[in-house]
């Protein structure tokens, strides 16, 4: 039996600082390697000290893969290589290699140019992290030695998002684990849904579960409200602030508000921070592959990430200009940069309104903010006072719970490990997983270390030309309750593993002669089963079949052809009654199935007999006359009443055979040279001579 181990470094339990080990058939994985916004001391960062404490990194990763950009899936990666030394594979798609470095740079600078950090990655060093990375393609499956590959899948979520399956081992087996990273199964206006080949049943599922008890409205509505809100904000006078990352909703929410302002003749003025616009279209034009196809289709005409309502955010003065305007500013969760600038002047204001589109994990400022809270400290020095219209309209690119479990009813894995969200919600997410599907489900906290013992499986293709034989030709069996198709025969055929055709295959006997030249060959017995003559040959198996195989139809039971032949697969009944036998004839496939059917069928018969001699002992004891014994000996209690003698002595019984009834099965007498069936016990003679004296 083989086994998965997997250890949270963070995401456990909690969103923010994405890192994940595990360990699969002999090979270590990392997936991520984030930052968490809601710390800003050590715990920001994952804690390496459970892969080595030696610090040897190398020598226990065989592989650290990044899901996407966002910085708590990325964000900890310069330190890990560059400040903890690990030098060893690094694989993200390319999307996410062009743009992870902007990022990385921004939380830099905000970190150590205005928070005053000093023990902190480099620019050199994000440079020469990104050198050590290698780039993937969707769908391009990547050797990283003779055991271990990995294969991206489309996420959604943001430009560059993927799904990473991992595979262990050898050409006729594997141990496989799916990472979802950061995903979302329905599309939106730029980018499409998440896409992984169906029924690729990984031994364990790991998904991230940010929205496991929510449901979101549909699309429509959301963006309806969205609109009609600031609207009404922006015509009353106010400020809206929208704290977006740079890439992924900002551009979502972009595309929607510049198209509404079109429509609706609006002038007010809206911003996005300088520099993320050129940014972010350079990208998206670098990466158009990546987007919907809607996007792909008009964008030879027009590049929708030219917005025409949208400018460059110029300079932070702007913030106190008087008059409505929208304003789009990084970071999304309110803990730095110009949308914490901006909140703190604007909401003390109760024209203005802020309106947080995605999720803000705990301890950021946004966070509170979602909270209710009303007097929020900032840092040790700013505390401010909340009196703007606060707005929480869900337009992150997460699954939602509906969306979660149609990935795993779309994967089907063996086991679920939930990770990237909060506990409570985790757990009611946990309980309608296991009951919906009966898949055991994991949600570690981080730290924690789960054993997951895998059974082997070996996946074999099953061909057409068999399943076609099996279900068109060969249907004895009522097809159970729960399958549409399948019955309850077994599928049998020809299981090949062939070097040239590289998987295990499992065929029929004709193709298998004409595609590898093989010759079929097929073990067959018969054997021979006398009855009496008394016996009716036809009832007896009818009774033996409807015992043993309870699931026939009752009209079903018997469809003996006019030569007398009954046949069942590969069992087949002869009924001769001029000799008085039954030929059966079976291949080697049923051979547990027709000796159990001939046991009974040999019990039976015995049976039938036996009843058959004391019916006739009966019999005979009854025709003795009453004259022959001494009346006074008589007691009156066996003396028949005339009319049951009458009715005895008109039924003419004849006495049961004493022909031979061992079977004609060379096989079984050479496994028994002793044994055979008991023949049926003779009349009692000797007790009704004894009658007879008296």
């Amino acid at each position: 039996m083989s086994q998965i181990k997997v250890v949270p470094l963070g995401a456990g339990q909690d969103v923010g600082r994405s890192c994940i080990l595990v360990s699969i058939g002999g090979k270590n994985i990392m997936f991520d390697c984030g930052m968490h916004a809601g710390y800003s001391d050590e715990r920001r960062f994952p804690d390496f000290s459970y892969i080595s404490r030696s610090g040897k990194f190398d020598e226990v990763l065989d592989a650290v893969i990044i899901s996407h950009f966002h910085l708590d899936h990325c964000g900890a990666l310069p330190f890990f290589t560059e400040m903890c030394g690990y030098n060893g594979p690094i694989f993200m798609t390319y999307p996410t290699k062009a743009i992870c470095p902007i990022l990385l740079e921004d939380y830099r600078k905000i970190s150590t140019e205005r928070k005053g950090e000093t023990n902190f990655f480099t620019t050199q060093m994000i440079k020469d992290c990104m050198k050590k990375v290698t780039a993937v393609n969707v769908h391009e499956v990547v050797k990283v030695d003779d055991e271990l590959e990995i294969k991206a899948y489309y996420a959604g979520h943001v430009l560059g998002a993927a799904m990473f399956l991992v595979r262990v081992g050898g050409e006729t087996y594997n141990l496989s684990a799916l990472y979802t990273g950061d995903y979302n199964m329905t599309p939106d206006r730029h980018l499409g849904s998440a896409s992984v080949d169906e029924k690729i049943r990984p031994d364990l599922l790991i998904t991230e579960t940010t929205y496991a008890v929510t449901i979101r409205d549909s699309k429509r509505t959301r963006e309806g409200n969205f609109l009609k809100r600031i609207h009404k904000t922006v015509a009353a006078g106010g400020k809206v602030l929208i704290p977006v990352f740079a890439l992924g909703r900002a551009q979502e929410l972009c595309i929607l508000i510049d198209s509404y302002w079109e429509r609706m003749n609006l002038n007010i003025p809206i911003y996005f921070s300088a520099g993320l616009t050129e940014r972010a279209n350079m990208y998206y034009e670098l990466f158009i592959n990546w987007t919907n196809e809607k996007i792909k289709s008009t964008f030879v005409n027009r590049n929708m990430f030219d917005f025409k309502h949208i400018k460059p955010f110029p300079d932070k003065a702007l913030l106190d200009r008087p008059g409505p305007m929208v304003l789009f500013a990084t970071p999304g969760m309110l803990h730095a940069g110009t949308s914490l600038e901006a909140f703190k002047k604007w909401c003390g204001s109760e024209l203005n309104m802020c309106i947080l589109p995605g999720f803000c994990v705990m301890g950021t400022v946004g966070s509170k903010v979602l909270s209710g809270q009303k007097m929020i400290d900032v840092d040790k020095n700013t505390k401010i006072q909340v009196r703007c219209k606060i707005e929480s309209l869900s337009f992150s690119a997460h699954a939602d719970s509906k969306g979660i479990l149609q990935l795993i009813k779309q994967t089907e894995p063996r086991n679920v490990m939930l990770v990237h969200g909060e506990k409570g919600k985790m757990q009611i997410l946990k309980a309608n997983i296991v009951k919906d599907t009966g898949i055991p489900v994991y949600d570690p906290a981080n730290g924690e270390i789960v054993n997951i013992n895998i059974t082997p499986q070996i996946p074999a293709d099953l061909s057409i030309k068999l399943l076609k034989r099996q279900f068109f030709t060969n249907e004895p069996f009522e097809p159970s309750k729960k399958s549409r198709l399948f019955t309850n025969q077994p599928i049998e055929g020809i299981l090949v593993m062939s070097n040239s055709i590289g998987a295990v295959q499992i065929l029929d006997p004709v193709e298998v002669s004409n595609t590898i030249g093989l010759n079929p060959h097929k073990l067959t017995y018969e054997a021979t089963f006398h009855f009496p003559a008394e016996c009716d040959a036809y009832a007896l198996l009818n009774e033996t079949l409807k015992s043993e195989f309870p699931q026939l139809k009752p009209d079903k039971l018997l469809q003996f052809n006019k030569s007398g032949r009954l046949d069942h697969g590969s069992i087949h009944l002869t009924v001769n009654n001029t000799k008085n036998e039954v030929l059966v004839a079976w291949d080697f496939t049923d051979d547990d199935k027709i000796t159990q059917f001939m046991e009974k069928l040999e019990t039976r018969k015995t049976d039938k007999l036996m009843v058959l001699e004391t019916s006739n002992v009966s019999t005979q004891s009854t025709q003795i006359p009453p004259t022959q014994l001494p009346p006074a000996q008589v007691p009156l209690a066996q003396i028949p009443p005339p009319e049951k003698v009458l009715s005895s002595s008109q039924t003419q019984i004849p006495p049961p055979s004493t022909e031979s009834t061992a079977w004609n099965w060379s096989r079984s007498q050479q496994q028994n040279p002793t044994q055979s069936p008991n023949p049926p016990n003779p009349p009692n003679t000797q007790k009704q001579s004894e009658k007879e004296k008296l």
